[in-house]
Parts: C-alpha cells; sequence; structure tokens
C-alpha cells in the first residue's frame, strides 16, 4: 500500500530560484531512492521552513528514507525535522485525482 511521507523543518534558505539551482542534483538523487514515487517541494520563506511531500510504495521505503534524510539533514545543521507517515485512501484519493504513481 502506498504511503505518504511529510517532512518539514527550520530552514534559513535559500528560497525559491535559488533553492531550485541549489538542490537540483539532491532533486534527481532522491529519484534513485528504493519504493520513491515522487515528492512535492514545500517552502515557506516568511517562516523559514521548507520540506516535501513524499509518496513511497511502502511504509518500510518511506522509513528508510526518512532515517537516512533526517540524518543528512542533522549534517547540515538542521534540526529538529519533523516527520509523519500517513497510509493512502488510494479510493478516495483517485476521487480527487491525487496521483497514485
Amino acid at each position: 500500500m502506498a504511503v505518504i511521507l511529510q517532512v518539514d523543518f527550520k530552514m534559513d534558505g535559500p528560497f525559491g530560484q535559488e533553492m531550485a539551482e541549489g538542490f537540483a542534483g539532491l532533486a534527481k538523487s532522491i529519484n534513485d531512492e528504493d519504493g520513491f514515487l515522487w515528492k512535492i517541494w514545500t517552502e515557506n520563506r516568511e517562516t523559514k521552513e521548507a520540506g516535501g511531500i513524499y509518496l513511497f510504495e511502502t511504509k518500510d521505503t518511506a522509513q528508510k528514507y526518512l532515517n537516512m534524510h533526517t540524518e543528512r539533514l542533522k549534517g547540515f545543521g538542521i534540526e529538529p525535522v519533523n516527520a509523519k507517515i500517513f497510509e493512502v485512501n488510494e479510493e478516495l484519493t483517485k476521487i480527487n485525482h491525487g496521483p497514485l504513481k
């Protein structure tokens, strides 16, 4: 069953186009993660927050990625990392045109 991984954390920047340019390599590398299906990148310049909404094939692959990503962010001095994993109700998601792959 597909799961959503929701991650957010405080970050001083960059944001917008600067973020897109600076994190393009990271974005490409995420595509190679086990069980990864897609990510929506999130940012809020005013509150200095960033993160993402991910879709993974299973809870195990989402948790594995979260563990690795949390350690990577700690290496950048970003703590705490807030995260939640949710099961996807695929039937209702399809009604609202949510991407499941």
